[in-house]
């Protein structure tokens, strides 16, 4: 019985250390400087908004100037936009020389790796190596080549990096590229990491489930595979079946009703928890379906794996030939 108090009083102790722990946060963080990708629309619009706010100088790179001018429109004067595309190292490197002028000595606290794209979502032999390349320069060589040009800045301020990953980096549920561009950032994050530890940087990362944001739009993501199902060789389409299209998207629809997180602010919450913490965490799991669903599944057995997301897809045609 003795036993059983102490255990029980000690798990108390530990969860109660964690969570003091969690709560500390960095003084004088008031007009340090973070650099943030993709701030158009989503998560990187959102953030850039409220970190503007918090007294941070803000560096918000946009892909189109219309999403410049409407960012630029809605925050301070501190806030400063960037048009950027992180397929184009050239752009990279001068918005990287342009940050460098602008910070001086004072260097980078944080660099948040934000811009990212789905790409076509769809099974593997609809695919041609193209669909592959284009999530995988964006989400990845981009996010890798942005970090290696600002890492200067972020080692001489000792700051932070913020990579946006997925639950998809851990668990790939669908065919196409962005599960492998995702699987990637989190490889290269992990090394990041370690490396960097020596330096007093320190890089987390931000695994969010599924969330409502134009990347996540499910009638772009149905009429971008729509487009490649229409124009598929007609022995894959007989294979498949000339029901599976309908039949697929009304099952994909269904899991997205289900899944679909409608508030986004749960991830700028990590993303200011993994600036302004003075202990960030490693990984951030956001979103109920990353929590309860996709992060639980992605440490099953492969068998359990399979037989949980195999469930949800549509029997082929070929299945019946057999």
């Amino acid at each position: 019985m003795l036993f059983c108090v102490l255990l029980f009083l000690g798990i108390i102790s530990l969860w109660w250390h964690w969570t003091a722990r969690d709560r500390m946060k960095v003084t004088n963080l008031t007009g340090k400087y973070i650099f943030i990708t993709g701030c158009d629309t989503g998560f990187g619009n959102m953030a850039a908004k409220i970190f503007d706010k918090k007294g941070f100088r803000v560096f918000a790179a946009c892909l189109t100037e219309t999403g410049a001018k409407e960012l630029k429109a809605v925050t301070s004067k501190q806030l400063q936009t960037v048009l950027l595309d992180v397929r184009d190292s050239d752009s990279i490197k001068k918005v990287a020389a342009w940050v460098k002028a602008e910070v001086q000595s004072e260097g980078l606290w944080g660099l948040i790796n934000n811009a990212g794209i789905m790409g076509l979502s769809a099974p593997t032999d609809w695919l041609d190596i193209e669909h592959f390349r284009e999530p995988i320069e964006v989400n990845l060589i981009g996010l890798i080549n942005v970090t290696l040009n600002m890492l200067p800045l972020i080692k001489k301020a000792k700051g932070r990096i913020v990579n946006v990953s997925s639950v998809g980096g851990c668990l790939a549920f669908s065919g196409g590229g962005y599960f492998p561009s995702k699987f990637g950032v989190e490889g290269f994050n992990d090394s990041l990491r370690r490396d960097m530890k020596a330096f007093g940087v320190k890089v987390c990362c931000i695994q969010p489930g599924l969330f409502k944001t134009a990347l996540s739009n499910p009638a772009k993501i149905l009429k971008e595979k729509e487009v490649i199902w229409n124009k598929l060789p007609p022995d894959i389409k007989k294979q498949y079946g000339e029901e599976y299209f309908r039949k697929d998207a009304a099952k994909k629809q269904k899991l997205s009703k289900i899944c679909l997180n409608k508030d986004i602010s749960p991830v700028v919450q990590c993303m200011e928890h993994a600036l302004t913490s003075l202990h960030p965490r490693a990984h951030y799991i956001v979103g109920q379906d990353a929590k309860l669903f996709w992060n639980p599944l992605s440490r099953m057995p492969t068998v359990i794996q399979d037989l949980l997301l195999m469930w949800n897809r549509v029997e082929l045609a070929v299945s019946h030939a057999k």
